[in-house]
């Protein structure tokens, strides 16, 4: 049955469907691969269980003739950032070890009643903070690429590097990611997926880990824009449990995709042509253009003059935020606590958090609370809450000249894993072209577009209106049937 390890979620679920084989088959298809694939280190801890109890539910119902879910007889990786029932949940950090919490969040619930199954939960950069996925307290993730005539491991993106190293290897057909500064973008493009970040409030955050909550939103990572459009439409919804929840209905975004083009109009942003960007990326970017005007649009020049000061506000209010949800895991009711002899109350704090969290989640709590202490609230957090004012206002003033923006996703491709750990300010320039849209909460997707001449994956980005996920899905269609995109890596592991 390796065969149906080629599959996507679309034609999962009308084989199943269709009666062309049992979700069981499906099911056992990918525990199988997943067992095989250890050496990505993809999943943290796989439920092969799940996968096979959903699948079961999902054949008796068909045997009995009931109305099947949207996403009935796919299994799916679950980022480990999601709390699942009775599931170990981690966030892939020392200090949420062994947490299985007694609540299932919103979007995993949400896939549950669509029909979906869990082959187990995914490995990320810890907490989500990182660009490379080598910052999980449970080991370094390997992207299922290599560059061509060499062995040397590569990154497969971050945060939702698990997600991106799965679905790429075709041992899971879609995967949940996040996406605060472009988690679930930079690593579909490192690894030749697709993947959404919807509108902020699109996707419940109940449940989720928190990093950063006014940026974070959930999203699906497949191998086709189709694909992301099922999965996105089942995790969506209205959740009263979650305050910043969009109250809006779900729109049949599945049943609204369409490739052609005529009579929109599609922005290039002049200031995302930036130095030091790979030149793979630019004649990609290029060609993304002419596939673009190929389905009918018209292409036109915009500007974005914020866009410069969008990474470093982002590296101000994110960390800030981040340095106020994780005060949270000082040991005193779940997860890790590191208690020593004749210790007090502060020192087990200190002691707990020492242990549990790693060198990145660190850092990033001491910036800030740093721009968040008395003296430097006004100089450092407020003046980035003012760029973030402006750089969503770039993109309200350029709605007026075009319907979706064209861009690079990232800087350069896919780099080895272990060769930017000496430099987080270069790692965290990896984000520059997928945090102005994470700062202003629009739907944004990258979607695989060439192959560098070593062989390693390229992706392009689209930015859309608030609200208007069917723009960028369409826009991703005609890039997606134009390119043929259908490369996979070659199987090492």
């Amino acid at each position: 049955m390796t065969e149906l390890t080629n599959l996507g979620v679309k034609d999962i679920r009308d084989g199943v469907a269709n009666g062309d084989f049992t979700a069981r088959e499906v099911a056992e298809a990918f525990n199988t691969a997943v067992a095989e694939a250890a050496a990505l280190n993809a999943f943290i801890v796989t439920t092969p269980d799940h996968a096979l109890a959903a699948a079961d539910k999902v054949d008796a119902d068909r045997a009995a003739g009931k109305t099947l879910g949207t996403m009935a007889g796919v299994p799916i990786g679950m980022k480990d950032l999601f709390a699942t029932h009775g599931v170990q949940t981690t966030a892939a950090s020392h200090i949420l070890e062994g947490f299985k919490p007694q609540y299932e969040s919103t979007v995993s619930q949400n896939l549950w009643d669509a029909g979906a199954g869990m082959l187990g939960k995914l490995n990320l950069d810890q907490f989500a903070m990182g660009s490379s996925n080598e910052t999980s307290y449970f080991g370094n993730v390997n992207s299922p690429w290599r560059k061509s005539g060499s062995n040397a491991a590569m990154s497969p993106g971050g945060s939702s590097g698990g997600s991106s190293s799965a679905v790429a290897a075709r041992i899971a057909p879609a995967a949940t990611g996040t996406d605060t500064g472009g988690s679930i973008r930079q690593p579909a493009a490192f690894t030749g997926i697709c993947g959404i970040k919807p509108t902020y409030g699109r996707c419940s955050r109940w449940g989720a880990v928190a990093f950063a909550s006014s940026l974070d939103q959930a999203g699906p990572m497949a191998r086709s824009v189709e694909d992301c459009a099922i999965m996105l439409e089942a995790m969506a919804g209205f959740d009263p449990k979650d305050a910043t929840s969009l109250q809006m209905d779900v729109p049949a975004w599945e049943a609204g995709l369409s490739a052609d083009l005529k009579g929109n109009k599609v922005g290039i942003p002049r200031e995302y042509r930036m130095d030091g960007t790979d030149d793979a990326i630019l004649k990609s970017w290029d060609q993304g253009k002419e596939w673009l005007r190929d389905a009918g649009a018209e292409i036109v020049d915009i500007s974005l003059p914020h866009t410069k000061y969008a990474l470093p506000a982002y590296y101000i209010i994110a960390p800030a935020e981040a340095s106020s949800n994780l005060a949270r895991y000082d040991g005193v009711r779940y997860g890790l606590r590191d208690l020593p002899e004749g210790a007090g109350l502060q020192d087990m704090y200190a002691a707990t958090r020492e242990e549990g969290f790693g060198d990145e989640v660190k850092r990033r709590i001491l910036i800030g609370t740093y721009v968040l202490s008395a003296g430097f609230y006004d100089a450092y957090y407020n003046q980035a809450q003012r760029v973030r004012a402006l750089v969503a206002r770039d993109f309200s003033e350029a709605w007026s000249q075009c319907d979706v923006i064209l861009a690079p996703t990232t800087p350069t491709p896919s780099f080895p894993l272990g060769s930017l750990n000496e430099d987080p300010l270069t790692m965290y320039l990896n984000d520059v072209f997928a945090v102005p849209a994470s700062l202003a909460g629009l739907p944004a997707m990258s979607v695989p577009a060439t192959l560098t001449e070593d062989g390693l994956p390229l992706g392009l980005q689209l930015i859309g209106k608030p609200f208007d996920e069917q723009g960028v899905l369409n826009a991703g269609l005609a890039i997606q049937q134009r390119s043929g995109f259908d490369a996979a890596p070659e199987k090492w592991w």
